[in-house]
């Protein structure tokens, strides 16, 4: 018995265990975590709600407290692109251009159910060097029926019926809309659940807020509102 527990030793001791705590050992950020963002777009009666905040950083450092990340693609289509600052501009550019060649073409504004079919698709055909962005869509359709929808890098599409989430604060907000969203609110009280909802959730991220914007989407006018918020 003494021989083997000693034969069991011997072996073991070439063996290297990686020590519990090694400050030397950086941790990797994701690409989608560097300049930080927080998104939610959600539904109420006859109206659709789309809020982010405002803004831009390098990891930890705040750049900017005034960058937008959403864009307007019709009289009642809002999207959101939370991600890696410099492919929000690239897409949000990229997709003007396509919706203005579908209204020649078609001679037509787009829908929304058609606009995350032109997103996806324009996402899948770079999905072997993505654009690092999520986008959200939030609107209003031909019958005035909200609707939102977002998909994440590579294009797959996710069409709910309540609301819809995205960047650095996904967590934070998936917990804040399950807490205070309830079916057909009417426009004001659907501005109050989503502020309440973006501000308490990027109030827990040290990578998003410093101000919001709300975009309220109504069959007959938007509605936008910036949010002023806590700068530290």
């Amino acid at each position: 018995f003494v021989c083997f527990v000693c034969l069991c030793i011997s072996r073991l001791s070439f063996l290297r265990f990686p020590p519990l705590f090694n400050p030397k050992q950086r941790s990797v950020m994701s690409i989608m975590e560097y300049n930080g963002a927080a998104m939610v777009a959600m539904v109420g009666k006859d109206c659709v709600a789309i809020a982010a905040d405002t803004r831009l950083g390098s990891q930890a450092q705040t750049v900017s407290c005034d960058f937008e990340k959403i864009f307007q693609m019709g009289p009642k289509l809002f999207v959101g692109l939370p991600g890696l600052a410099t492919d929000v501009l690239t897409v949000s550019q990229r997709l003007k251009f396509k919706l203005n060649m579908y209204k020649l073409r078609e001679e037509r504004e787009i829908e929304p159910e058609p606009l995350v079919n032109l997103i996806s698709s324009l996402l899948y055909e770079k999905r072997f060097g993505p654009y690092f962005v999520e986008p959200i869509v939030a609107g209003l359709d031909a019958n005035n029926t909200p609707f939102v929808a977002s998909t994440d890098l590579i294009g797959c599409p996710n069409c709910p019926d309540d609301f819809v989430v995205g960047g650095t604060s996904s967590e934070q907000l998936y917990g804040m809309c399950e807490s205070l969203y309830k079916p057909d609110m009417e426009p004001d009280e659907l501005f109050e659940v989503v502020s309440q909802a973006l501000m308490n959730a990027f109030d827990r991220d040290a990578l998003a807020g410093w101000g919001g914007i709300v975009h309220i989407i109504e069959k007959d006018k938007i509605t936008t509102r910036r949010l002023k918020t806590r700068m530290d």
